[in-house]
């Protein structure tokens, strides 16, 4: 199948512009500056009762906030996707143009990855204004300021991509986010469950570390870039993907 740049970049102009057309995506924009908000002025006050020499990206990342905001926002950012063109009998409208299927998946991820991106830039002001509260050592500086909006992109890839997948398979928006929601509640589980693994021999071990998100996540916001954490999400994400494709594509086959 050929890749046409031109439909790609038709259909993603689309595809963010019905986030910004509709109710959607104004909400999740402010319950994510909420939570960001909310997370920051907690902070804030542990910061002023007791001195820590964390980095304060670290501090963010092990809190609870960061996975609440990820694991609640990915269904609805993606419900969307697939499910609505369904309901509402656009699908097929939409699958007749001259555009191809893979070409509709990934403007449809492309536009959910990038809204995602979108609302998580305001955590770099919201670090930057706190780094009068670290001390030397634990001062944010942007190298690795880079690399936690790199692991928040990769886990954005993961997230939309099994967001994506969810909605493909209904045409119902909240079966779509129950089934999103639920994947990506399992996904963040499981590094809960290497922390019992840390140290024991067997590929169970290796698994569920390789894995982790948790810990990905935490070694992003240390500045610190591993490359088997690059090849899981690329590899994961491509996957989901290659099954969403297969999943729109067998519409063919009824």
């Amino acid at each position: 199948m050929n890749f046409r740049f031109q439909a790609w970049r038709t259909l993603l102009r689309r595809e963010l512009g019905a986030y910004f057309v509709s109710w959607t995506g104004y909400v999740v924009i402010a319950a994510v500056l909420f939570l960001l908000g909310l997370c920051f002025v907690s902070l804030i006050r542990a910061l002023n009762a007791e001195p820590t020499d964390q980095p304060l990206l670290e501090l963010f990342f092990s809190t609870y906030y960061f996975w609440i905001i990820l694991i609640l926002a990915t269904p609805i950012i993606t419900m969307r996707s697939f499910a609505l063109e369904k309901f509402t009998g656009t699908f097929e409208t939409l699958m007749t143009a001259p555009v191809g299927d893979l070409e509709v998946v990934l403007a449809k991820f492309s536009a959910a990855v990038v809204f995602h991106m979108l609302t998580w830039a305001p955590l770099a002001a919201l670090v930057l204004a706190l780094r009068p509260f670290g001390n030397e050592s634990s001062a944010v500086d942007w190298a690795v300021l880079g690399s936690t909006f790199l692991g928040i992109f990769l886990l954005g890839l993961l997230y939309m991509a099994l967001g994506c997948l969810a909605s493909a398979l209904t045409r119902s928006l909240i079966i779509a986010a129950v089934i999103a929601l639920a994947a990506g509640f399992a996904l963040w589980l499981l590094s809960f469950l290497a922390v019992n693994y840390v140290g024991e021999p067997g590929w169970q071990s290796a698994a569920l570390q390789h894995v982790s998100l948790i810990d990905h996540m935490r070694d992003f916001s240390r500045g610190i870039i591993d490359t088997r954490a690059l090849v899981f999400y690329f590899s994961s994400t491509a996957l989901l993907l290659f099954l969403t494709w297969k999943v729109v594509e067998s519409r063919r086959w009824r």
